[in-house]
């Protein structure tokens, strides 16, 4: 199971950096693609961004593009999401995904594609 670390309170402009890790260990080539999604009170979950195991693929949603950096680590230990001038729309749990086969955006973006998730970060952005 993916372990997302990381989150805490900013205000808007600020940064934040999370971290999914393996539950202390290395990720395996058969994590696949790694995504990071949110969810908002009273909204449904949306996707964030994700990478695929051999970082070649990438993908934002347009909301954060810009703003966003995902990435792993040298190790493959961990995949990182750097937040840079964070919006109270911001504000949400951000959840780390794994297990998904597929590189495609149709796909990566679609958490029903994705096999184990974290417990979530909450991440608070005030105006």
């Amino acid at each position: 199971q993916p372990v997302e670390s990381g989150g805490g309170a900013v205000q808007a402009g600020g940064s934040l950096g999370l971290s999914c890790t393996a539950s202390g260990r290395s990720f395996g080539a058969g994590v696949g693609t790694v995504g990071w999604f949110r969810q908002a009170p009273g909204k449904d979950r949306e996707f964030v961004a994700a990478i695929t195991w051999s970082g070649d693929s990438i993908h934002y949603v347009d909301s954060v593009k810009g703003r966003f950096t995902i990435s792993w680590d040298n190790a493959k230990n961990t995949v990182a999401l750097r937040m840079n001038i964070l919006k109270p729309e911001d504000t949400a749990v951000y959840y780390c995904a794994t297990g998904n086969r597929n590189t495609q955006w149709a796909y990566v973006s679609n958490g029903e594609y994705y096999s184990f998730w974290g417990q979530g970060t909450q991440v608070t952005v005030s105006s």
